[in-house]
């Protein structure tokens, strides 16, 4: 099945407008492909610091750092592999 599609009209300063066609030129895709990609990650990114603003909000700086402690000492330090050193 195929998804439906529609079509968003948005006006942008020229200037706008050329930085954004360089970056999609850049990245080799179209400027439609681009600009999917930007709203996708701005939404994405949005719903991610929502998600973690209702997580923390009753919790202080204190709490949120020592769950961070506790769920690192549980990882506990490993060696990184030869692939994954500078």
């Amino acid at each position: 099945m195929k998804s439906k599609q529609s079509t968003l009209i948005i006006r942008l300063p020229n200037e706008l407008k050329h930085k954004v066609e360089l970056m999609a030129d850049e990245q080799g895709v179209s400027l439609n492909q681009f600009a999917l990609y930007a709203f996708t990650k701005e939404v994405i990114q949005s719903e991610t610091q929502s998600y973690f603003q209702d997580i923390w909000k009753d919790k202080t700086k204190k709490e949120i750092l020592g769950d961070f402690d506790a769920v690192m000492k549980k990882v506990g330090k490993k060696k990184a592999p030869d692939w994954d050193k500078i």
